[in-house]
């Protein structure tokens, strides 16, 4: 939960200082308590606190920093010195040109995920059933809901926590998704039949996941990173199920971790998939596992 205003913060700026000075100061703060992209990060919290733009900040950076916005801007600053990811603090992740409510329930949606999207918007088209599993915020579930209009969009997750903010996101946005709780297929009956199935599931190794950075490591759920040992159970479970809900033809999308391709592809090679394809991100690292159910493929439901 973040703190309200009266938590007792530290005391980060002096008194009456101007916007510029707020923010210089600000700045410095953090790269002292060695959090990445502190000039970013101090920026967005100013911006969060007091609503400025950037061209209004630049025009009136003179400007005194009111004793309000100062109280909350110490103690934002004061909680993301503790490594508390940033978008906890101000509540919001921007996605696929579209803002969505995060919170510690939930991963904070990743630019790399947008590679997922893009993937699975060049083969959709308006009146596909689609699924989302592993829904999370309901990012991925959401954009395409809104970026093609038309698209019947279910999306699952274990997490009641989870759906809570994935059903917030969908409201806000005005997207029409069908939310259910499910561990994976389980929940969506046996009629349930889709033409593209996608997902981020969990996939880091258990024992990386204490090697990862403390925003990460300690304030994201842990639901939602844990591949299990080798980081591959959730892409079995996914992959041996989906073609019991998959029309012939459907498509499975899979986000994957950037060392996960090989491994992945031939999981999908031993189920039947076809057209199996690897897309990089824009850091040109393996990002998404792509394959297409055959059109002579044998509906199978057993649930692991």
């Amino acid at each position: 939960m973040i703190p309200t205003a009266e938590t007792m913060c530290e005391k980060i700026l002096e008194r009456d200082v101007s916007l510029g000075e707020a923010l210089y100061a600000a700045e410095q703060y953090l790269r002292g308590h060695e959090v990445a992209d502190a000039a970013v990060d101090a920026w967005l919290l100013l911006s969060h606190v007091t609503g400025i733009s950037r061209a209004r900040f630049l025009a009136e950076r003179g400007q005194r920093l009111a004793d309000e916005d100062q109280e909350r801007y110490e103690e934002l600053l004061g909680l993301r010195a503790r490594h508390i990811p940033l978008q906890h603090l101000t509540g919001e992740q921007e996605f696929m040109g579209f803002p969505f409510a995060v919170n510690e329930h939930v991963l904070v949606p990743r630019q790399d995920t947008e590679t997922l999207v893009e993937e699975a918007l060049s083969r959709l088209r308006p009146g596909m059933r689609v699924l989302d599993l592993c829904t999370g915020s309901g990012c991925i579930a959401v954009s395409l809901q809104k970026l093609c209009p038309g698209t019947w969009m279910d999306a699952s997750d274990i997490s009641p926590e989870a759906l809570a903010v994935a059903r917030q996101n969908g409201e806000r946005l005005g997207a029409q998704v069908r939310w259910v709780q499910s561990d994976l297929f389980e929940g969506l009956g046996d009629a349930a039949v889709y033409d593209m199935i996608v997902s981020n599931p969990p996939y880091i190794r258990t024992a990386v996941i204490e090697e990862l950075s403390e925003e990460v490591r300690l304030h994201e759920p842990h639901l939602a990173l844990d591949g299990r040992e080798d980081g591959l159970h959730f892409y079995r479970r996914i992959i041996r199920n989906a073609a019991g809900y998959l029309r012939p033809g459907g498509w499975l999308l899979l986000e994957i971790g950037y060392d996960q391709a090989a491994e992945v592809t031939a999981l999908l090679r031993e189920s039947g998939y076809e057209e199996i394809a690897v897309t990089k991100d824009l850091a040109g690292l393996d990002r998404v596992v792509s394959g297409r159910i055959g059109s002579q493929k044998e509906r199978n439901s057993e649930l692991l």
